[in-house]
């Protein structure tokens, strides 16, 4: 078991060629042979080893400016069934394969956790942080790689669709990726200047109530309006799901993980909806749009940051397999130095599963956020001055608007 395989799971993200390119190129002039696993663990998961890509210089060596994967990708499971590991187990050995190389993000690493402790120490396992979500514990709040780009690229859809607003006088609903946490929502949202962003971090409760975020959605466009402007952009994190009351939401399908399949999930019309009703109730009249913000980011080119950032992670990753440095890590690098986490080092014990990076609140990154939001505060409900021109744009009177408003702030 000689050769180099390299998989990639979960979603797409920019980046993947550029981490399949540099570390073929270096593990080719080591002298490994390089197999490219097609479609993640799809095909080796029922037991066939035909669906693989030979890969050298001559087909990687121009791919790293380019968005998707050449080894495509999925979210196929090998540990749905019993059958399903074995086959897994047995095709990477047919295949010859001593050094791993996975792509992908949490879900994935811990995917490559169970491979590597079945192989006890066989097979060498280097999982590279792949998700545009950013919400792999990396230290010191290193990117995860596709982040950026899909950053960048989100947040100049965002600025179009602020223009779009400010010209047509409409609020727009933006609904954003981002499993579980806020990162990606945030990032947009500061990087194009969105009127607010509401993301999972931003609640201490466990589950909150789909009234509350329609009350915050209200108070933003209401406040908005008190100043001048009855248009304005609203971002919210699709991890919103997972922190609405299920109550409020109603079925929803699961995609082979096991996790919610957020994507047929119409997020953005349920809000829209209730909040028109919300504010139709106290007399306020806009017009709501909703959007999706999703597929665009994924399989886009990445930009130069990216671009930089996957060349080293895989040469990295070829050198931490191949110099003996390791067996079964996280590689990542930090200070333009390779790093490593054992992947034991990675699991949050309460709940057997990979860590998960959250937007850390107590920081002054968080604290800027919020300072630029046109978001209702508390001091505006209980400054009189400020309740009243508030109050005067909806057909609620003062003592009205801060008893329905203080829901937010309990």
């Amino acid at each position: 078991m000689d050769n180099l395989g390299i998989i990639a799971a979960g979603g797409p993200a920019p980046g993947i060629n550029g981490v399949i390119s540099s570390a073929t190129i270096e593990a080719t002039n080591r002298g490994r042979k390089v197999i490219g696993i097609i479609d993640g663990f799809k095909w080796i998961s029922m037991g066939d080893t035909s669906k693989v890509l030979n890969l050298d210089i001559q087909n990687t060596s121009r791919i790293h400016t380019t968005g998707g994967s050449i080894i495509g990708i999925s979210r196929q499971s090998p540990l749905a069934t019993e059958e399903a590991f074995k086959n897994t187990v047995s095709s990477i050995e047919k295949l010859g394969i001593g050094n791993l190389i996975t792509i992908g993000g949490d879900g994935t690493m811990f995917l490559a956790k169970t491979l590597y402790e079945h192989f006890e120490g066989r097979l060498k396992i280097a999982h590279l942080p792949k998700t545009i979500d950013n919400n792999i514990a990396l230290p010191d709040y290193i990117s995860t790689f596709g982040f950026e780009t899909a950053r960048d690229v989100g947040a100049k859809i965002m600025n179009n669709i602020m223009e779009e607003a400010k010209t047509t006088g409409r609020w727009f609903l933006i609904i954003t990726m981002g499993r579980k946490t806020g990162n990606l929502a945030l990032g947009i949202g500061q990087s194009a200047g969105a009127t607010i962003t509401i993301i999972p971090e931003d609640f201490k409760k466990e589950k909150v109530p789909l009234d509350e975020v329609i009350a915050i959605l209200e108070g933003s466009i209401i406040k908005r309006m008190s100043m001048g402007r009855e248009y304005g952009v609203a971002i919210l994190a699709e991890g919103m799901l997972d922190k609405i009351d299920p109550v409020d939401l109603g079925l929803m399908d699961k995609d082979n993980m096991g996790r919610i399949r957020y994507v047929d999930v119409n997020f953005g019309q349920l809000l829209k909806n209730t909040l028109a009703e919300k504010l139709s109730e106290k007399r306020v009249k806009v017009e709501l749009v909703h959007k999706r913000l999703g597929y665009e980011m994924r399989s886009a080119s990445p930009i130069p940051f990216d671009v930089d950032y996957t060349r080293k992670l895989g040469y990295c990753a070829v050198k931490y397999l191949l110099d003996g440095k390791g067996d079964g890590s996280l590689v990542y690098v930090r200070t333009g130095k390779m790093q490593a986490i054992p992947f034991h080092e990675l699991i949050d014990k309460k709940t057997n599963s990979i860590k998960v990076r959250y937007v850390d609140k107590n920081t002054e990154a968080y604290e800027v956020s919020q300072k630029y939001m046109i978001k209702l505060k508390r001091e505006d409900i209980e400054t009189p001055a400020t309740l009243k021109k508030l109050s005067e744009q909806t057909n609620l009177s003062s003592s009205e608007f801060r008893e329905y408003f203080a829901k937010i702030f309990r």
